[in-house]
This record gives structure tokens, C-alpha cells and sequence, in this order.
């Protein structure tokens, strides 16, 4: 399945169904096939995704810094980081609550 984010106020953006679930999970919306996120609730979305993305990190740093502490090689992170997957959907984020439009995917 795809994810598939649309609004007015900016291009498409398609997700594989595991990023778009992850993302949606972290903003605390359901992955369901259809949804909305309203104007009002980006400002929550952006910052609740920016935590994601910090928390993510700092898990990062803490396993990298336990492995190098005990003498072993860091562990491998994801191939493409919550960050990278995230950035453009922010960027969407940005633009619909400048414009005053909600994201719908699914529509």
C-alpha cells in the first residue's frame, strides 16, 4: 500500500505504507487508508515529528557511544533515517498551515 499526501498548498507526496504509518504514528494520527489533518493541528504534528526525529537520534548516539564504551563496532542505524523520510512531510506541514489547507490522503 501507499500513502499517498495531498493538498493545495503543495505537490503530492507518496510514502510506502510503513513510512507513511510510521509518520502518521508519530503525529498521533490513525494509519488508516483515509484521513485529514486539519490546519489547527500542524503546529502539534510538526513538533511532535521533530521530537520523533530527536528521539530517534539521541537512541542513535546512546547505542553508538554503549557499542564504542565496550569496545564493539556501532550498530548499523536504518539505511534512510526517520529525519530523511520525515523532512519533506514537514515541509508539507509548513506550507498547508501557511496557506490555511488541510492534508488529506486516501481521497
Amino acid at each position: 500500500m501507499l500513502y499517498k499526501f495531498k493538498s493545495k498548498a503543495a505537490g503530492d507526496l507518496i510514502m510506502l505504507e510503513p513510512n507513511g504509518r510510521r509518520v502518521l504514528e508519530a503525529i498521533g494520527k490513525d494509519p488508516a487508508p483515509k484521513g485529514i489533518i486539519e490546519a489547527s493541528q500542524m503546529p502539534a504534528a510538526i513538533a511532535a515529528l521533530e521530537q520523533a526525529i530527536a528521539q530517534e537520534e539521541a537512541e542513535q548516539k546512546a547505542a553508538a557511544d554503549e557499542a564504542k564504551a565496550r569496545g564493539e563496532v556501532a550498530p548499523r542505524a536504518d539505511a534512510v533515517s526517520l529525519r530523511q523520510r520525515a523532512v519533506p512531510f514537514i515541509d508539507m506541514l509548513r506550507r498547508a498551515q501557511q496557506a490555511g489547507h488541510e492534508i488529506v490522503w486516501g481521497v
